[in-house]
Parts: C-alpha cells; sequence; structure tokens
C-alpha cells in the first residue's frame, strides 16, 4: 500500500488533517530540547571560564550557537507557517512545507549538538576526546535520526507488498 494513499476508511481530508496533528505533535517533542540548548549557549560567553578558551573554541561556539538558532527557528516555522496561513486553505501546502523545516531543522540542530560536544569535550578533555566524541555521537544521530526510519520504512514497504 502506498503510505500516499487515504488509509481504510480515512478521506483524503482526514489524512491530511491527521497528518498535520502527527507534524505539528513531533515538533512539540523536538522544540522544548532546541530551546534548552540554545538559551544554554547563550549563556555560555558570559561564564568566568569560557575567557580560557582559544579562538578555535570561540569559533566553535559561534558555529554551534548559529546552527542551533537556525534549527530553532526552522522547528518554531511551521507552527507560524500554519498560523499566518489560518483560513487561507492549502493545509496539503502548510504539511509539505513544514516536513522540509522539521527535516532541515533537526539537521541544523544535529550540527549544532554536535558541535557543542566539540566545544565542550574539547575543553575538557583535548581534541582526540572531542574528535571521537563527536565522531562517535554524529554516528548514533545519523543512524538513529535518518538510517534508521529509512531503512525500516523501505523494509516494511517489501514486507507489505509481498
Amino acid at each position: 500500500m502506498d503510505p500516499r494513499e487515504p488509509a481504510d476508511g480515512e478521506s483524503e481530508k482526514e489524512k491530511t488533517d491527521r497528518q498535520l496533528i502527527e507534524l505539528l505533535n513531533e515538533i512539540r517533542v523536538a522544540l522544548p530540547g532546541a530551546q534548552v540548548l540554545l538559551g544554554f549557549l547563550l549563556t555560555v560567553p558570559f561564564a568566568t571560564r569560557f575567557g580560557k578558551v582559544d579562538h578555535t573554541g570561540h569559533v566553535a561556539l559561534f558555529v554551534c550557537l548559529v546552527l542551533t538558532a537556525i534549527g530553532t527557528i526552522l522547528l518554531m516555522g511551521p507552527s507560524v507557517y500554519h498560523r499566518l496561513r489560518w483560513n487561507k486553505g492549502g493545509k496539503r501546502d502548510v504539511i509539505q512545507v513544514a516536513h522540509v523545516m522539521f527535516l532541515v531543522g533537526t539537521a541544523s540542530l544535529a550540527l549544532g549538538i554536535l558541535a557543542a560536544m566539540l566545544l565542550i569535550t574539547d575543553f575538557l578533555f583535548g581534541g582526540t576526546a572531542a574528535v571521537v566524541c563527536v565522531a562517535v555521537l554524529g554516528a548514533g544521530i545519523v543512524g538513529v535520526w535518518y538510517v534508521l526510519p529509512l531503512t525500516r520504512g523501505r523494509a516494511a514497504q517489501v514486507r507489505e507488498e509481498e
């Protein structure tokens, strides 16, 4: 069964309504973590020990801050987009735009998390530990957020077609 086709007994309008609700609920899960990370990052430069961080650390913090801000903006974007489109029709468009914002926002947030881990691990344990930590966490993010859902989706689709 094609996932784009309405489920048994579900009209196209019901499917669109369900997809929008599911998307907004997923955003409600992801957004608080992004906001907390962004809030924390905004306070780092004012910490007394931050003065001991070298130029590379300052650049890493800035990159982390920008990526996390972009991720947070994109995760908040679907709600704003939906609200501004309220009662103007085009719910399908809202879902498609919000879907892209969510995926790009979580990718940006992932990079922001990795940059934060690089900065903190380098400060605490040095460059080698930071690279290892970021490589392991990066592999975990790619595996859990992207590879697992994409490969499981294909496997489930093959089983349904058999």
